[in-house]
């Protein structure tokens, strides 16, 4: 009985929340269309990346934790076309949201597919197509990198390196080559850091090549998360969700796709210690600037590492992605799917 008083209370919690973040985006609506916060300016620069009468529309909510939007072109193999795929990990989803059709699910299960409870952040993580128009899931709960076959069915690519299952693979990136790369924190495990069931006792920057053969590339960064590529790929940025770190790193690409030791691209330490959110997912546009989910919202930065401004969304916001015409933004933060129109666009 007690158990079941808890849980009410739980739910009836949940619901509050949604309600109460329902009412303040309500409020902030502008002829029926509504969105959230406001775009910090910090240098001019960002005018010609960031329209100057740009808003945060908030296109979706009612999520537990919205993670690593993907968008879809053409909707080869199955996949719908002109749509955004997105994970809830808690609630082991893929969600798809169109202009036409709105909100929709569109995986289920989507990281986890055992019998039991496994922890709360089972589901899948980073979602990125692959060089075929494939889709590609991080998968927390059952521990790999998986892809769904344009002819039906979902596979494994890999769920180990040298004989030991990975942590919780967490986000991707993918190379001209076809090669994969990704990061494997535990946060997927119920116990995290501390579960018995790792395997691996540290957080890698991991390469599934084309023949499918997993190479460790980096093992010095202590929480690796999000991932991506300069446009000519000879640089790849990871960040690092370490609330003792909070760090951006570059990383030179080898001829043959190998990392150099790396070095701190962005340090975001100071702003951490005022405002909510960690480093975590990363896009880059054609021009190389990077826009870096991270306290306050979406960093714009750089591609020399000036910290251009922020997209404050007033929520912990995971990841990011370009979409549609390539100058829309679409934002994972806390609950919402968010959207934010640019001058720039993605590579």
């Amino acid at each position: 009985m007690a158990n079941n008083s808890l849980r009410r209370h739980i739910i009836f919690f949940e619901f509050l929340m949604v309600l109460m973040t329902a009412a303040l985006v309500s409020e902030a609506a502008d002829n029926g269309i509504p969105f959230v916060g406001r775009v910090e300016r910090l240098h001019s620069d960002i005018d010609a990346l960031v329209p100057i009468d740009a808003t945060i529309d908030v296109l979706a909510m009612g999520f537990k934790w919205s993670e690593g939007p993907v968008w879809i072109p053409n909707g080869d193999g199955g996949l719908p076309p002109q749509s955004l795929l997105f994970s809830d990990i808690p609630n082991n989803r893929i969600h798809c949201w169109n202009t036409q059709s709105g909100l929709s699910v569109f995986l289920e299960p989507a990281g986890f597919t055992g019998p039991a409870s496994y922890g709360k952040e089972r589901g899948s993580n980073g979602l990125a197509l692959d060089t075929e128009g494939r889709l590609l899931c991080c998968e927390h709960g059952d521990r790999r990198i998986s892809v769904l076959e344009k002819n039906g069915g979902k596979r494994t690519l890999a769920d180990s390196w040298d004989g030991k299952r990975f942590n919780s693979p967490n986000d991707l990136a993918i190379h001209a080559s076809g090669a994969i790369y990704f990061t494997d924190p535990p946060y997927g495990l119920p116990d995290g850091f501390d579960d018995a069931r790792r395997e691996i006792d540290f957080c890698g920057v991991f390469r599934i090549q084309p023949n499918g053969s997993v190479d460790l590339l980096c093992k010095t960064m202590t929480r690796p998360n999000g991932i991506a590529f300069s446009p000519d790929q000879k640089k790849l940025y990871v960040a690092q969700s370490d609330p003792d770190s909070p760090i951006l790193k570059v990383f030179n690409v080898g001829d043959n796709g190998t990392l150099d030791a790396g070095k701190t691209f962005f340090d975001a330490t100071t702003l951490s210690a005022t405002r909510k959110g960690s480093l975590d997912g990363l896009a880059v546009d054609t021009q190389g600037n990077l826009f870096a989910t991270g306290p306050g919202g979406v960093l714009v930065i750089a591609a020399d590492g000036t910290h251009l401004g922020t997209i404050l969304t007033g929520q912990r916001t995971a990841n990011c992605c370009f979409g549609e015409d390539g100058r829309s933004l679409f934002m994972t933060a806390d609950m919402h799917l968010c959207r934010i129109r640019l001058t720039t666009s993605g590579w």
